[in-house]
Order: C-alpha cells, then sequence, then structure tokens
C-alpha cells in the first residue's frame, strides 16, 4: 500500500499551532497524522513498534480535511524530511544510471579523452552489463558522489541557492529514496520524493576528476514522501522559466524501466559502507537522470525558475535560482 506523506510548518495566522505530519490522497486532500510533528518521529514511531508507516497513520489518521494546494500556495510545505540534526542527515547520490544518462556527460568529458571512449562511457557500460542482477545477487557498483547534509535541504517554493563561486547552476531533475537507520545498523527506505539535484556543469566539464566539486551544492525536494514502491516507468516534464515565460521544457524518465541499475542495487552499493548505518541518521539518495537543460546549451541565471513535476506526485517542484556570496576562507593555526 502506498501513501502520500506531507510535512506542514505551522500556520502563522493560528496562535500557537506547530507543524505537522499529514496524508494526502488522489484528489489532493490533505488529512493531519495526529501525534506527530515530522515524519522522522513518526518512521522512529514504526520501527519502536515494529509497525509500518501505513498502520501508523491508519490509526492517528484525524477526520478534518485540508486543501493541497492551499497549503501549497500559502507556502506552508516543508521538504518530506528533516533530522533534529542537520549534522546526521546525509545527502548522497549515483550517476549515470538511466539510459541515455552517458550522452551528455561523455559529450563534456570526450574532448579531454582525446576522442576516445571515456571513462564515463565506460562507467555506464558497466551499469548496462552488470547494474540489474538477479534477486539476490550484487550486481557493479554505480559511480557515487557526496553532496552534502541536511542544511542543503531546500523545499519547494524556496530559493534555491547556488555559491558565488559556482560556474553554473543547473538542474536535474530526478527521484531520491529516503531513509532511516534504525537501532540495531540496519536500513529502512521510507519512501521516494521528487528531486533537483543542483549541480555546477561547467566545473564539471572542465575534469571530471571535479565532478566532486560539482556536487556539493544544495539540493530541493519534493513536498511528498510516496512510500511503497516507486512505479517501474515513472515520466515527467523538467522546465525552466524565466521572467515568468517558458524558457526550455523536456520530459524525463525514471523508474527502473529506465534504468541501467535497480534501485536495490543502487542501495546495496550505498549501504555497505557501515559508517551510512549509523542508528538514528537519516538518508536521502538521488537516484540520477538523463535529462539536462545544460546538455542542449543553456546557461542559467539567476531568478530562473526551476519546475519539475511526475505522477505520481501531486505537488510540482518548483524553486528560483538564487546566488548566495561566499566568504574568502583563511584558516588560522591554533
Amino acid at each position: 500500500m502506498s501513501l502520500r506523506l506531507i510535512q506542514v510548518r505551522a500556520d502563522p495566522e493560528s496562535a500557537g499551532s506547530q507543524r505537522f505530519v499529514a496524508l494526502v490522497d488522489d484528489v489532493g486532500v490533505a488529512r493531519k497524522v495526529r501525534g506527530f510533528v515530522s515524519i522522522y518521529e513518526l518512521a522512529q514511531a514504526a520501527l519502536d513498534s515494529g509497525s509500518s508507516l501505513a498502520a501508523i497513520v491508519e490509526a492517528r489518521i484525524a477526520e478534518e480535511k485540508l486543501d493541497l494546494q492551499e497549503l501549497q500556495a500559502s507556502n506552508r510545505l516543508l521538504a518530506p524530511i528533516d533530522h533534529p540534526d542537520p549534522a546526521h542527515l546525509y545527502l548522497t547520490g549515483t550517476g549515470l544510471t538511466h539510459l541515455g544518462s552517458a550522452e551528455g556527460r561523455d559529450k563534456m568529458h570526450k574532448a579531454a579523452a582525446g576522442g576516445t571512449l571515456t571513462d564515463s562511457m565506460r562507467m555506464f557500460n558497466m551499469g548496462l552489463e552488470g547494474g540489474k542482477p538477479a534477486v539476490g545477487k550484487v550486481g557493479v557498483q554505480p559511480e557515487w558522489f557526496y553532496k552534502g547534509n541536511g542544511s542543503c535541504v531546500v523545499a519547494t517554493g524556496e530559493a534555491l541557492p547556488s555559491p558565488d563561486f559556482a560556474l553554473d547552476g543547473s538542474e536535474e531533475p530526478e527521484i531520491a529514496g529516503i531513509y532511516l537507520i534504525d537501532a540495531e545498523g540496519n536500513p529502512h527506505r521510507l519512501g521516494f520524493c521528487l528531486a533537483n539535484e543542483l549541480s555546477d556543469h561547467i566545473t564539471e566539464r572542465g575534469n571530471y576528476l571535479w565532478l566532486a566539486h560539482s556536487k556539493l551544492r544544495h539540493a530541493a525536494l519534493g513536498a511528498e514522501l510516496l512510500t511503497g514502491e516507486l512505479p517501474a516507468d515513472v515520466r515527467g516534464t523538467s522546465r525552466i522559466l524565466r521572467d515568468g515565460k517558458p524558457l526550455w521544457e523536456k520530459p524525463f524518465l525514471t523508474g527502473e524501466a529506465n534504468m541501467s541499475h535497480t534501485i536495490a542495487n543502487l542501495e546495496h552499493h550505498h549501504f555497505k559502507y557501515e559508517l551510512f548505518r549509523r542508528p538514528g541518521d537519516v538518508h536521502v539518495h538521488f537516484f540520477g537522470t538523463a535529462t539536462l537543460s545544460f546538455a542542449e546549451g543553456v546557461q542559467t541565471r539567476e531568478g530562473d525558475v526551476f519546475e519539475i513535476q511526475a505522477p505520481p506526485f501531486n505537488v510540482p517542484l518548483r524553486n528560483p535560482l538564487t546566488r548566495r556570496q561566499s566568504p574568502t576562507v583563511a584558516v588560522k593555526a591554533l
């Protein structure tokens, strides 16, 4: 059974109100889940009771109905996960995981490789050949990157900042998995959400060894947490608006039917590392994309609005791009 869960910030018009968790139905009606101020708290309760998210929600659902569009219009939708201590929320991801995802990367790196088969294309081909192993088997490991922690998460409607030293700030429309580690160090998938994994593609193009630098950016997460299994074929649209008018638009495909890896294989190669199985930690893992405006020559600028939408999610992920001043850091010896 799949659920759509959201986190809602307190109503500024209501004295004494606090944030809450709500369940959203197929027509955009939300109902509070009584007794929880966060999905993290809800998930911990499910672990502590040996129950499922669905069972906890069913037992705590309220009758009062809220309009999802009104919550969105009043900017009350939070990201679908956070942690009481942002340092205990990891943002990580995998690349070259989608059919067609190597084309743009290969173009960026081919000049540096002297026209030969690039490392990116070799990595992609490895995924095609061994990224979908039989059940119970381990497939080839994917490209992996670290992106940041909970302080880098942006909700829909909020500004998506790019540092002033960045050479580019471009969208990557994709799906992210959200996980919680239990007291014994076992990862549990809470669900999936829409995501915009902002990256600096010009820096990456300069030298593929700068990929790690290009990924250290904020990321936007769609409002809804979809529990259960992700549909095998997810079809969405990614667009950029400039001055309120469409600048670029293209469909994107995700889900395992459009991937060179299974989600289980990507999960295994992330959580095989013990440091990613620390009790109480949250992980948001980006599964990659094959659709980039940058690959088609689009240069974003401050004020552009990224918009990503895809069924089965009701709420589009929409964020304006901003520039954030970064200090010149001088380290002093003690």
